[in-house]
């Protein structure tokens, strides 16, 4: 028998040829593809060498040559559902989401100021962060993005308007209707509805969740498959007390406990509150922000950070919030790791949150708490 007849009956005849023959080889060079795809950990040349949801990196100078890490985030409402109350997930959250390496000047002045990201707030958005802390000031008659000192932006410190940013965060909000997003504002802005003003130009107000729905006296959130029906999928927190009676924005205290930032919430073994925080036990607040980056920005060393003494802070913080998970988890350079990095901290706490296991993954394997 001829070679070409054992695929008799599975190739279209063409000209006295069978295709299948290319066919099968080209299933077997698929095959050999994905099986040569580099798990997380493994050495890489490129991104096109890791599987989805990773990039190839060098995480120096602990370690030598490239390798698989992840770069996107676990969606706890696909992989489980979004039956439960909004602070029975966690969510990954960017510190100064805006200051993002190679931001062109706005303002025709060379910027002076730390970087914190390196990814446009699209890209955040789309790789699976969920929250975004900004800082807010007024700037040129507007609203504008500022890493500056003293609530003061200058021209070397400003970013872009505010409203820049609001317009992508609206796009993704509209692209993606099962999906919920956080501001957490550091928030300068004095002129009257300044920051209504704004949300109003970018058209999130569509998405407002109203400071009306939010639960008192530690209460569990609305559930957020209720938050998604009703279209309220933008929560806004400001650092001003007084917007919550003026302007309808949610006081951040009045809903959240924060541990300390910069060095001191780095500190390995302790987790206690900010100056403005009540104390991280405080279970009069149902929701909890771990911030775990340096005062000063350093992308090759936020690498190493993104490791064990992560998940080290995050269940150290556990215990110092009175048993109960951060809901937010707020990083620099948040792909920066040397494997799972800040997404695999997220998965931990989503793990914990909804089955009480090591792995949001593992989830999916059991039954979702109804009562933490």
């Amino acid at each position: 028998m001829a070679r070409k007849d054992l695929f008799v009956g599975r190739g279209k005849k063409m000209g006295g040829t069978f295709t299948a023959a290319p066919a099968l080889a080209l299933v077997l060079l698929v095959a050999l593809s994905v099986a040569a795809t580099a798990n997380v950990g493994e050495s890489c040349s490129t991104a096109a060498d890791c599987g989805g949801g990773q990039w190839c990196f060098d995480c120096q100078p602990e370690f030598a040559g490239s390798s698989c890490v992840r770069s996107a985030a676990t969606n706890p409402f696909q992989l489980t559902n979004n039956s439960l109350p909004f602070n029975k997930y966690a969510y990954l959250t960017t510190h100064n989401s805006f200051a993002i390496v190679g931001e062109p000047s706005h303002t025709g002045v060379p910027r002076i100021t730390f970087d914190n990201q390196e990814d446009t707030v699209t890209d955040q958005l789309n790789n699976g962060v969920r929250a975004l802390m900004l800082d807010t000031y007024d700037f040129k008659g507007d609203v504008w993005l500022c890493h500056s000192n003293g609530g003061k932006c200058n021209d070397f410190t400003a970013f872009e308007p505010a409203l820049d940013t609001f317009k992508e965060i609206e796009a993704f909000l509209g692209a993606n209707p099962s999906e919920i997003v956080t501001l957490i504002l550091e928030d300068y802005v004095h002129a009257p509805n300044g920051l209504t003003n704004v949300f109003k130009a970018s058209g999130l107000m569509k998405y407002w969740f109203p400071v009306s729905k939010m639960p008192q006296k530690g209460k569990d959130w609305p559930l957020v498959s209720d938050m998604v029906a009703s279209n309220q999928r933008l929560l806004v927190f400001t650092s001003i007390r007084s917007k919550q009676a003026t302007e309808g924005i949610a006081y951040q205290w009045n809903y959240m406990v924060e541990n300390n930032y910069g060095d001191d919430g780095m500190d390995a073994g302790k987790c206690s509150n900010r100056a403005e925080s009540a104390p991280l036990n405080d279970k009069t607040k149902s929701l909890v922000l771990v911030n775990y980056f340096p005062s000063v920005p350093v992308k090759v060393t936020a690498c190493l950070q993104h490791s064990k003494s992560l998940t080290d802070m995050v269940n150290t913080c556990y215990g110092a919030a009175g048993n109960r998970w951060a809901n937010f988890l707020a990083v620099d350079y948040y792909k920066r790791s040397d494997g799972g990095g800040a997404f695999q901290a997220t998965d931990l706490l989503n793990g914990r949150l909804l089955c009480g296991c090591q792995d949001v993954k593992a989830c999916s394997r059991f039954s979702l708490k109804t009562t933490l």
